[in-house]
């Protein structure tokens, strides 16, 4: 007897309220790379989204509150783009090659729009409060991932035992950080490159004979919908 076959659930659109939402913070996220999340006010992204302040207001009780929404949204990109991706590629070396390949990917576009990690370390490295506290976790998440690529490449044998994963780690945040001013402050030739090969040099400080080459590591495939999240920011 064949079995009765179930219609299939009919995919709800997100209710008005989330789709405007989605709308103004995206446009203040946008806006925020341009000008810092110090920028950010009801009345800026009310004027690029063409709603009255109310309307912006109904939807964010204060500029703070747009502001955390911000992180958390660039927080997620950034997981998209970045870390989910780089799971596809083995454990490793070559994941970790793939997580900084992605991440150099990212970078390359953000020279020109700019970076809300890096802007807002400058903005709030100094002014406590729930924004710095988004922003430090979720560049602590980032980083913690990393950090665990680097243990796992010298769990596999890639990266030797007794090399300090922490410095390791360090060296490489280093480079974006040293990315970010050389090609978008000072607008020198060739940063991106010289990024790369500094990130070479370091994993080959570190290497074990058995290391995978670099071009064993393709390009991470796009990241699957629906992939379990690192942690979200609160």
């Amino acid at each position: 007897m064949s079995a009765t076959a179930v219609p299939a659930k009919p995919v709800r659109a997100a209710p008005k309220g989330q789709q405007t939402k989605a709308i103004i913070v995206d446009a203040a996220l946008a806006l925020a790379a341009q000008i810092g999340l110090e920028g950010l006010s009801i009345g800026a992204v009310a004027e690029i989204t063409k709603m009255s302040k109310s309307g912006v207001f109904a939807h964010f009780g204060s500029r703070e509150e747009l502001q955390i929404s911000v992180v958390r949204e660039y927080h997620a990109r950034f997981e998209q783009e970045v870390f989910f991706p780089a799971l596809q590629a083995p454990r490793g070396l070559p994941r970790l090659r793939a997580m900084f390949a992605n991440w150099m990917k990212r970078t390359s576009t953000e020279i020109d729009s700019g970076c809300i990690y890096i802007s807002g370390a400058s903005e709030f490295d100094d002014r406590p409060g729930p924004v710095r506290d988004a922003l430090v976790e979720s560049v602590s998440i980032w980083q913690a991932a990393v950090l665990r690529a680097i243990v796992q490449s010298q769990t596999e044998g890639h990266l030797r035992a007794d090399a300090d994963e922490r410095q390791v780690a360090f060296e490489i945040h280093g480079l974006i950080l040293a990315l970010h001013y050389e090609a978008r402050f000072l607008r020198v030739p060739g940063s991106i490159g010289r990024a790369n090969v500094g990130f070479d040099n370091i994993l080959a400080r570190a290497a074990t004979p058995d290391a995978p080459p670099a071009s064993n590591t393709a390009d991470a495939a796009p990241a699957a919908r629906g992939a379990r999240r690192l942690k979200t920011v609160r």
